[in-house]
């Protein structure tokens, strides 16, 4: 079993910068596609950013540009640095795996995001 556990979510100024961690266990990481995806309420849950094991990335339009995704396959970590934050990035972001053999997603548990004007 995955078990992924997500950090560094708050309270920030529109303008501001913030930097998301999700720490993986229980599998090997090199196995996962990592991705953070974002849900506010009221609208679906949306991918924000990808990341393959080889370091392939992809962005939601809306985040290219401001935030950026890393991951640690040392340390079995994928981080988002998140700068130049709006309100409308408020939100709880989540981590996903994404594993393409025998396919399967697992998810932490969200970390909240809140940015203020």
């Amino acid at each position: 079993q995955v078990q992924l556990v997500e950090s560094g979510g708050g309270l920030v100024q529109a303008g501001g910068s913030l930097r998301l961690s999700c720490a993986a266990s229980g599998t090997d990481f090199r196995l996962y596609v990592m991705g953070w995806y974002r849900q506010a309420p009221g609208k679906q849950r949306e991918l924000v950013a990808s990341i393959t094991t080889g370091g392939n990335t992809n962005y939601a339009d809306s985040v290219k540009g401001r935030f950026t995704i890393s991951r640690d396959n040392l340390k079995n970590t994928v981080s988002l640095q998140m700068n130049s934050l709006k309100p409308e990035d408020t939100a709880v972001y989540y981590c996903n795996a994404h594993r393409l053999i025998r396919p399967s997603d697992y998810w932490g548990q969200g970390t909240q995001v809140t940015v203020s004007s």
